[in-house]
């Protein structure tokens, strides 16, 4: 699987603070045997994270693309609305997976405005900026991010994940 992980912040891009989160992001996804396929840094300008999603998501260069950062009530935090601006199609369920599990470590994860969704045939996920809680997240949403891969690459193999085995499915 071909991984993109593109990290939103002032600071780091203005070279006054170093990324944490994204070399954090890279690690655990290369220790899942995947490819680190493009790495970005940009500052919190909603048009700058719109063009690194979609050339990623339109030149297919990864099939998952995470951002880190930019997801709090800060005004300069607009990643989710850069992130909506592009999508086809929204893929709730992972943001929620994702706050569900971040609420049980701290009541901050209500604060969390990251959004999921799809353009093309990749996915993009918006994960907070910090290392700690960019990878908590990322914890998360791993186990299923293989099979949302195969659904939208239409995997002749994706659909036989959905019934427990043994069940009959109706037709």
């Amino acid at each position: 699987m071909r991984v993109a992980v593109l990290t939103i912040s002032d600071r780091a891009a203005r070279g006054e603070r170093e990324d944490l989160s994204g070399p954090r992001l890279q690690e655990m996804i290369r220790a899942r045997g995947w490819e680190v396929a493009a790495v970005g840094l940009v500052s919190d300008e909603p048009d700058e994270i719109a063009a690194h999603l979609k050339v990623w998501a339109d030149q297919d260069m990864a099939d998952v693309v995470l951002t880190t950062g930019g997801t709090g009530f800060s005004p300069r935090d607009q990643t989710p609305e850069a992130t909506r601006s592009i999508l086809d199609r929204l893929a709730p369920g992972l943001a929620e997976a994702m706050r569900a599990a971040s609420l049980r470590k701290t009541p901050h994860a209500m604060l969390s405005r990251g959004v999921a969704g799809i353009r093309a045939r990749t996915l993009i996920v918006n994960l907070p900026g910090s290392p700690r809680a960019a990878a908590e997240n990322l914890e998360v949403i791993l186990p299923v991010l293989p099979h949302a891969v195969a659904l939208l690459r239409e995997s002749p193999d994706a659909e036989q994940g959905h019934s427990p085995p043994g069940s009959i499915r109706q037709v």
